[in-house]
């Protein structure tokens, strides 16, 4: 990976970064000051959205860390599992925490269920994107296997020659 590429997207790491930490703030504020305007339940939508903030935080602090050993060259190492474990873990809190945002939201849409089912329909697409995640976790567990085995014919080689 380029230095130019990991620069563009530890800066677009940090602005999603500090944007979600505005969020927050503002929310912690919403709530500290009590307003109670609109027609959904605020409070809980508050604190989902602090959550869900939070999960936010956790997968770029572990794509951080993931770009991190990329440019240093340790990616394919055991290392890197818990930094991708963070990223599905979050993406699955992002998903339940979306999935109660649906929840909440649809007894105001007894009218028109089809925004109900379309958020589910949303929820569902975050799954999945966990699950490709997984997929991808796989992947590298096989490419740390393949450069395991790798060093050790070096190693072998090493002793022959």
């Amino acid at each position: 990976m380029g230095k130019l590429t990991v620069r563009a997207l530890r800066a677009v790491l940090a602005v999603v970064f500090v944007g979600t930490v505005f969020v927050q703030a503002a929310m912690v504020w919403a709530l500290v000051t009590g307003e109670t305007e609109g027609s959904l339940p605020l409070t809980p939508m508050r604190v989902i959205v602090m959550l869900g903030m939070v999960a936010a935080q956790v997968a770029l602090v572990c794509v951080w860390r993931l770009t991190a050993m990329v440019r240093r060259g340790t990616v394919f190492s055991h290392a890197a599992f818990r930094y991708v474990d963070g990223v599905i873990g979050s993406i699955t809190a992002a998903a339940v925490l979306w999935f109660a945002v649906t929840a909440v939201n649809a007894p105001g849409q007894r009218e028109d269920p089809g925004v109900t089912v379309i958020m589910g329909g949303i929820g569902l697409a975050v799954l999945g994107v966990a699950l490709i995640v997984l997929v991808l976790r796989m992947l590298l567990a096989q490419a740390v296997a393949r450069d395991g085995e790798a060093a050790q014919m070096r190693a072998e080689l090493d002793e022959v020659i």
